[in-house]
């Protein structure tokens, strides 16, 4: 990228923060373009009016309905040939964390207009922060952008344009607009103010134009340490908006980056570097989530102060930001900092843990970037705060993995079954379908003998009311295979039923009717494996919903992992590839782990199944 230096121009009239009155009629991407363009549209339930656009040849030829908001104003954007048909978006995860599900709805926002549009988005890492970043971060949100199917038109960095930015600073304190502030951050905190009170100018506000200089020139080179001194915009220290109060451009780091090394030793902050990063990249439609929504005024006064005396062929450009309600979910913590506190605490087993909110804890507990796409689809893009409930994200993955999700026979907590009259060491192999969903899918063949493995929920000594499966005297029938009947049972020494006899009937010729079927693994073929199950991570459904003086983390839920390392599983699931994913019959649905080894497989359950009979239970306990 080319880097624009300044040409050292006269100083020029100080420019006054952004104010309503002084808003183009027409939206140019400045600080009220998103709210001109937004109040110019119809109500989500409308249609759109493209009788002029496909007048002029530039619009659809047909009604679009039921568009959000965003694309209703991007849809607008091309009618009026606003930045000469151009889409282009970005999305500029900082790199001090794993993604979350929460980023999945702004990456498939993102890059979802850009490819319907004819657009391009960028994957930008915002890396302004070198105390905080690690490659580790770096690699894994290229890996989530991609496994969700997001197609980036370029992978940028914030960094790449430090030079720019850089001179960009030299203009401001070169026309007045900059100042470097020896106050440290409790003083800049105290002078800034309060929403009731307005800040006060720092005692360093009116140094000259050429101290300024030679201060930034010697904060660059290293000469003061960490804390000693900032440089900040020259704004004004009373607006309503505390953003504009004089913020901090600049402050000193002496530390390493990941990409720049030890070249810099003065970082700029993130509003300072946001629109830029944006300017640069030339994007039309900078898609932000609704707290940057007070910060928009700042990164336009920092683009019109760049641009002021500027000749038309050398102004910088302009980008429009809109603002977006974020994801919440509940049982569900998206705070990066807090996740990071479970991964350093070891409360869970690293980012990728099934049970964190992470894109890669979701992929790896065994969801598919189609149910999460689909998901995001569904909850739509508005300007209201508001939570989802996570059993919708849960639903979407139900669906997508029955279509697709081929069946299998697996026992978690088994109960030896012997059927006393099937023959000692005859072994059958029965016809099993893959998937009802799928006829393409076929058949499988799974060995049925004379001793086998069911759940133990499936038989009761004494069984409650309405319960159908497996109690003695009680007929039920066996998976694709036969009716078999209780008529025995052996306990241990303690009364615990460990062992139960059946007999084996024929293919109902009588016509008669059993109410239950329950699946199994026979024994001599059974598959030993580990099988994780998890729950949420918080028992609320407000994690932050704590009593006074207890923090976020009294909301752990102790029982949202539960390890069963000895399930027995039919013999076609030996070996499995990490990711792997199955509906373990009237079980859930369940991926296979990374931590699978030949002959030995781990399986995360993604997602249960809806079970009749746990409601009824539940009503029971009542």
């Amino acid at each position: 990228m080319k880097t624009e230096r300044a040409d050292n121009p006269k100083r020029p009239t100080r420019i006054p923060p952004p104010k309503m009155a002084d808003l183009p009629s027409t939206p140019d991407g400045t600080a009220e373009a998103t709210k001109t363009n937004l109040e110019a549209q119809p109500h989500p339930s409308k249609k759109i009016d493209t009788s002029a656009a496909q007048q002029s040849g530039q619009g659809p030829k047909d009604e679009r309905e039921g568009l959000d908001f965003v694309r209703r104003i991007v849809e607008e954007d091309l009618r009026t040939g606003k930045w000469g048909g151009r889409v282009a978006t970005r999305f500029p995860p900082e790199p001090n964390g794993y993604l979350h599900i929460g980023h999945a709805k702004s990456i498939n926002l993102n890059f979802g207009i850009a490819e319907e549009y004819g657009g391009v988005c960028n994957l930008r890492y915002d890396d302004t922060n070198p105390s905080k970043e690690e490659e580790e971060y770096v690699k894994s949100i290229e890996a989530d952008v991609r496994w969700l199917g997001a197609k980036p038109n370029t992978v940028v960095w914030a960094s790449d344009y430090f030079d720019t930015m850089y001179q960009y600073a030299i203009e401001l304190i070169k026309k007045g607009l900059a100042y470097v502030d020896d106050l440290t951050a409790d003083q800049i905190r105290e002078y800034r103010g309060t929403l009731t009170r307005p800040g006060r100018e720092s005692p360093y506000r009116d140094r000259s134009v050429a101290e300024n200089l030679d201060l930034f020139e010697r904060m660059r080179k290293g000469e003061f340490p960490d804390g000693s001194k900032v440089l900040r915009a020259k704004i004004d220290m009373a607006s309503k908006n505390l953003n504009l109060r004089d913020p901090v451009m600049y402050r000193i780091l002496h530390e390493s980056h990941h990409n720049t090394g030890e070249r810099w030793c003065v970082y700029p902050m993130y509003d300072w570097a946001h629109g830029f990063e944006d300017s640069i990249e030339k994007i039309t439609h900078s898609i932000c989530t609704l707290e940057f929504e007070n910060h928009r005024p700042l990164y336009d006064w920092f683009i019109d102060a760049v641009n002021q005396g500027r000749p038309a062929d050398r102004k910088i450009w302009h980008p429009q930001q809109i603002e977006f309600a974020r994801l919440s979910l509940t049982y569900t913590m998206l705070s990066k900092r807090k996740l990071l506190q479970l991964v350093n605490e070891g409360t869970v087993n690293g980012w990728d843990d099934p049970r964190m909110p992470t894109i890669s804890g979701f992929r790896r507990r065994g969801y598919t970037p189609e149910s999460i796409r689909a998901f995001s689809k569904h909850i739509g893009v508005n300007k209201m705060n508001s939570t989802v409930e996570v059993g919708v994200l849960e639903n979407f993955l139900r669906e997508d993995l029955n279509r697709r999700g081929a069946r299998r026979m697996a026992v978690l907590r088994p109960l030896k079954v012997i059927i006393t009259n099937y023959p000692q060491g005859q072994v059958e192999q029965l016809d099993a379908v893959n998937n009802p969903e799928d006829p393409a899918a076929g058949t499988r063949k799974v060995p049925f003998s004379r001793v086998m493995y069911i759940e133990q929920d499936d038989f009761r000594e004494t069984p409650p009311p309405k319960y159908f499966r497996l109690f003695p005297g009680n007929e039920a029938r066996l998976r694709y295979a036969y009716y078999v009947k209780c008529t025995n049972l052996i306990k241990d020494g303690t009364g615990n039923v460990t062992e139960i006899h059946c007999t084996r009937g024929g293919d109902s010729p009588d016509g008669r009717k059993v109410k239950s079927t329950i699946h199994w693994v026979a024994a001599d073929s059974a598959v030993d494996a580990e099988v994780r199950l998890y729950e949420h991570l918080f028992s609320k459904p407000d994690p932050e919903d704590v009593p006074e003086g207890q923090d976020w983390r009294a909301n752990l839920n102790p029982k949202s992992l539960e390890v069963i390392p000895h399930a027995k599983l039919e013999p076609s699931l030996k070996s499995v590839s990490a990711g792997e994913k199955f509906q373990f019959e009237r079980l859930g649905y369940f991926a296979a782990d990374p931590d699978s080894k030949p002959g030995r497989p781990v399986f995360n359950r993604a997602v249960s199944l809806k079970d009749t009979w746990a409601k009824e239970a539940q009503k029971g306990q009542k």
